[in-house]
């Protein structure tokens, strides 16, 4: 638990993590109000990063769903061992039979079948994913759910009931609701707009590409080989590269990558060579590297 928003960005700091005064007040303010939290932003600016810290922060297990085009409930809440429970009526096959024995009618077989449904559909067949596996932990976990925008609007919709009740309906057990509330993390890379009805019941979080000063603390923590002089002339290229008409600006991740990438090519200032050597490491398709080149020379 965090005692304050200087402890979390003390905790989130000790995890190589630089938090900024708007994403700590966020993360205790989810933590004391239990609400969830939408974080929106580019691509690779530290949001599924942000969760993963959180949860090491605060001692909990983090617990991921990967949200894509075409995720459905049986994905990501639960689904049923249909192999276990085949090879079960192959092992019960002649308690089965003793069941059976004596129904005159095929209707009458069925209604004896039925009562036994409970058997087969039971949490000892269930397979949980990461939604329910978040509920029925016996500690409390983060739960992550990456990339919401790119599932569809009807999972969105399927997604309510647990962050507004955290609990969830499965028609053969009933409702299943929450041993520990989670804290939730969902990230959006604003690839579509998502529903009012979600926002409602998440507190709002902007990440943006970091300022000159953020971007040189990360760097010169994630990669301390790099010389401080070395780290401002690339971070003033990658600042620089983020004023131009890109089709994809070098996220943060990618900052770090040419970081590493010119402490082992020993460089010892980044000239003209260096930067048309390794421009592609920063920029990942060929028109912007041309855009680039053109543009500083």
């Amino acid at each position: 638990m965090f005692k304050d928003i200087q402890d979390v960005v003390s905790k989130l700091n000790d995890q190589e993590y630089i938090a900024s005064e708007e994403i700590s007040t966020v993360v205790y303010l989810a933590q004391q109000l239990g609400k969830p939290v939408l974080a929106e932003g580019p691509a690779g600016v530290g949001k599924t990063e942000l969760a993963k810290v959180w949860a090491s922060a605060s001692g909990r297990p983090l617990v991921r769903l990967q949200c894509y085009e075409g995720l459905d409930e049986s994905k990501a809440l639960y689904e049923w061992e249909y192999a276990k429970q085949m090879l079960y009526t192959q092992l019960l096959r002649d308690t089965l039979k003793d069941v059976l024995s004596g129904a005159k009618t095929l209707r009458e077989a069925s209604e004896r079948l039925s009562k036994e449904d409970d058997v087969f559909f039971s949490e000892e067949f269930l397979l949980p994913r990461p939604l329910l596996t978040a509920l029925t932990s016996d500690e409390p976990v983060v739960l992550l759910i990456d990339e919401i925008d790119r599932a569809d609007v009807e999972f969105e919709a399927f997604l309510l009931e647990i962050l507004s009740d955290f609990q969830v309906s499965i028609p053969e057990l009933g409702t299943i609701k929450a041993k520990h509330q989670p804290m939730v993390l969902l990230t959006s890379n604003n690839t579509r707009e998502l529903s009012e009805a979600l926002k409602r019941r998440c507190l709002f979080l902007h990440v943006d590409y970091p300022n000159f000063e953020a971007e040189m603390n990360i760097v010169r923590m994630k990669v301390p080989d790099l010389s401080e002089d070395l780290a401002k002339q690339a971070i003033s290229v990658v600042q620089e590269l983020r004023k131009m008409n890109l089709r994809k600006m070098p996220s943060i991740s990618e900052t770090l990558d040419w970081a590493r990438a010119l402490v082992t090519l020993n460089a010892k200032e980044i000239d003209a060579e260096t930067l048309n050597n390794t421009l592609n490491v920063l920029l990942k398709y060929e028109a912007d590297v041309q855009n680039a080149r053109r543009r500083m020379g």
